[in-house]
């Protein structure tokens, strides 16, 4: 009985880590059709986008990847796999992605809704013209985020292949 019981712990720790991991980064796979959308329909809604982008980075990624790492590191701990690759490449790419999320995704997208809205307030009522500025913020998002969703999917790449092992 004991037994089952502890089985059944760390299968149900097990898809908390993998829920997490889904909540926490699915979205960011749909923030370049998001941006697409509005800069192409509505350019004027990009400062809001910006917003909502670091807003979910502050209050559900960041969260989120807090819930994968305190589960993952159950799960490394009961499977004694600290000594495992897929771990100990987990465990860095939750670090870098941590990073990268403080230093560099919340402040440039910040900076990116305060350019956008200066830009879009001084182009009056006519058509919006985004300055070389905001560009540069919307590439370096972009390749940032970019990065981040790779090493996400490689992530769960060494996951699966260790399971399938």
């Amino acid at each position: 009985m004991l037994t089952n019981l502890a089985a059944s712990v760390y299968e149900v720790v097990l898809a908390v880590h993998i829920m997490a991991v889904v909540v926490a980064f699915g979205v960011t796979f749909a923030y370049p059709i998001m941006f697409a959308v509005g800069a192409r329909h509505e350019p004027r809604s990009l400062p809001l986008l910006h917003r909502v982008e670091y807003t979910i980075e502050r209050y559900l990624i960041n969260p989120g990847l807090l819930l994968v790492v305190l589960a993952g590191i159950y799960l490394a701990s009961k499977g004694h796999f600290w000594s495992d690759f897929f771990v100990q490449w987990g465990l860095a790419a939750a670090i870098v992605i941590g990073a990268l999320m403080g230093a560099v995704m919340i402040p440039t997208a910040k900076r990116a809704e305060l350019v956008a809205a200066r830009d879009l307030a001084a182009g009056g009522d006519g058509e919006p013209e985004l300055s070389d500025e905001y560009r540069a913020l919307v590439r370096r998002l972009s390749s940032v985020g970019t990065l981040l969703s790779l090493l996400v999917l490689v992530t769960i790449l060494f996951m699966a292949l260790h399971v399938g092992a």
